[in-house]
C-alpha cells in the first residue's frame, strides 16, 4: 500500500506555490522531482566523500570509487543484469541509444542492412539509427501503431527479415502511455537472430523490470526520470554484444595501456566509460533506487494504474478533449488537446492555476504527424501525484475551455 501523505512529505518542491497556488507537478515523463532522500545523499557525498575516482590511492578516492561502484551494484540489483560488468554509466537515455547506434552500428552493421523501429519512438530513438543509417548505408524500417496507441504487432512479423540488424523499441510511449509488448517483439526478434534494444527511460520507475526475463540485448534508461540527478543514464548490454562492440569515445578510464604506437582497452563495463563520469549522480540513482525498493515497485505500480486510469477516465469524458492513444494498458501518460485552443495556450493557462504540464510536439513529431496534429498537452503523473491532483487538472482544463470561449 501506498501511504501517499507520507510520499508527498519526502518531496520538499511539492510545497512550492506557483502564481500563488498550490504546485500540481504532472511533468513526470519529462523528468521527475527529488525526494529528501536523494538530495540528502547528494549533499553528503560532496560533502564528506567527494573526489575524483578509480585513479587516486588516497583515502577520498576509494571512497568515491566504492561510491560508484557501489551505485553500479544497485543498477544491477534494480534491473536484474547478470553482472556489473554489464552496467555503462552514460548520461542518460540518449548517450546510452548513441553508444549503442554507433559501437553496435561499427561492429555489426553494413550498407544494405535494416534497423527497424516503431512510429512512437522518442527522438532520442530515431535520431542515431538515421545518422547511422547515413553512415553505413544502412535502411530504417518502422513499425506502425493504429489510432488507439498498439503498435501492430503484424507488420512487425512482416518486417523483421534477413537484412534486419537490431530492432530498437521504446518499452512505454511518452506521448501515448502505451506500454508495449516487449517480450512478445524480444521473442519475434531473437527467433530471427535479431538482437533488440529497449528504451526503458518511461518504464523502470513505474514497475519492476527484469532485463533477463525479457531477454532484451540492451536496455538504455535515465536517472533524472527516476527521481535522480540529470546526467545519469545506465546503458545495459549483454556481455557478448559489449565484449564485440568497439570502445564509443576514446579518453582516460577506458584504457589499459596507452602508446602512439598503440592503445589497448580496459574490460568491460569501463571500455565504454571514457573520462570522468557524473560521479554524484551516480550516487544520487543509487539513492534513488533505495527510495523507490523501499516502496516497492510493486506498491508504485498498483498505485499509479489506478491514478492513470482514473484520470484519463476522465479526461477523455469531457467535451471537446480529445485524447489520443486509448490503448487499455497505458502508463503514467495522458495526451490531449482542446477543440480550438493551441497547445501552448492551454499550456500556459494551467501554468497560472500552478498545473505543470507538457506542451507541443513532445520530442515526438511522428506521432504528431500520425494524428494530423502540431502538438499536444501531456500530463504525466508520478508516484507522488494523486487524486486530488487530477481534480485540479480536470477543473483546469474546464477553466481554460472557459477563458478561451469554447
Amino acid at each position: 500500500m501506498i501511504d501517499i501523505e507520507r510520499i508527498r512529505a519526502d518531496f520538499p518542491i511539492l510545497q512550492k506555490k506557483i502564481h500563488g497556488k498550490p504546485l500540481v507537478y504532472l511533468d513526470n515523463a519529462a523528468t521527475t522531482q527529488k525526494p529528501s532522500m536523494v538530495l540528502d545523499k547528494i549533499q553528503d557525498f560532496y560533502a564528506e566523500s567527494y573526489s575524483n575516482i578509480h585513479r587516486g590511492v588516497h583515502y577520498l578516492s576509494e571512497e568515491a570509487s566504492a561510491a560508484y561502484e557501489g551505485a553500479r551494484e544497485t543498477v544491477k540489483n534494480f534491473i536484474h543484469a547478470g553482472s556489473a560488468r554489464e552496467i555503462v554509466f552514460t548520461r542518460g537515455t540518449t548517450e546510452a541509444i548513441n553508444l549503442v547506434a554507433d559501437s553496435f552500428g561499427r561492429a555489426f552493421v553494413d550498407e544494405g542492412d535494416e534497423i527497424l523501429l516503431s512510429e512512437m519512438e522518442h527522438h532520442s530513438n530515431i535520431v542515431p539509427w538515421q545518422m547511422l543509417c547515413e553512415r553505413q548505408g544502412a535502411r530504417l524500417k518502422v513499425v506502425s501503431f493504429d489510432d488507439d496507441g498498439a503498435l501492430l504487432t503484424d507488420e512487425l512479423k512482416k518486417k523483421i527479415n534477413e537484412r534486419t540488424k537490431l530492432i530498437s523499441m521504446t518499452y512505454v510511449s511518452n506521448v501515448l502511455g502505451t506500454v508495449n509488448n516487449v517480450e512478445e517483439i524480444i521473442e519475434l526478434a531473437h527467433a530471427q537472430d535479431v538482437p533488440v534494444l529497449i528504451d526503458g527511460a518511461q518504464a523502470v520507475q513505474h514497475f519492476p523490470v527484469d532485463v533477463q526475463d525479457l531477454g532484451c540485448d540492451f536496455f538504455a534508461f535515465s536517472g533524472h526520470k527516476m527521481y535522480a540527478e540529470t546526467g545519469i543514464g545506465v546503458l545495459y548490454g549483454k556481455e557478448k554484444w559489449l565484449e564485440d562492440m568497439p570502445p564509443y569515445h576514446g579518453g582516460g578510464g577506458m584504457i589499459t595501456r596507452v602508446g602512439f604506437d598503440r592503445t589497448t582497452y580496459a574490460g568491460l563495463p569501463y571500455k565504454f566509460e571514457a573520462g570522468t563520469g557524473s560521479i554524484g549522480a551516480a550516487v544520487s540513482l543509487s539513492a534513488a533506487m533505495e527510495y523507490l525498493k523501499e516502496i516497492g515497485l510493486e506498491n508504485v505500480s498498483a498505485y499509479e494504474r489506478g491514478l492513470i486510469n482514473d484520470a484519463a477516465a476522465r479526461v477523455e469524458d469531457l467535451h471537446g478533449v480529445t485524447v489520443y492513444g486509448k490503448n487499455a494498458d497505458r502508463c503514467s501518460v495522458i495526451s490531449f488537446n482542446l477543440e480550438n485552443v493551441h497547445s501552448y495556450d492551454a499550456g500556459a493557462v494551467l501554468d497560472k492555476l500552478g498545473i505543470a504540464v507538457r506542451t507541443g510536439k513532445l520530442c515526438a513529431e511522428p506521432v504528431m504527424e500520425h494524428f494530423g496534429v502540431s502538438g499536444m498537452v501531456r500530463a504525466s503523473f508520478a508516484v507522488y501525484n494523486t487524486q486530488e491532483e487530477t481534480d485540479r487538472l480536470i477543473q483546469g482544463i474546464r477553466q481554460v475551455q472557459s477563458m478561451m470561449g469554447r
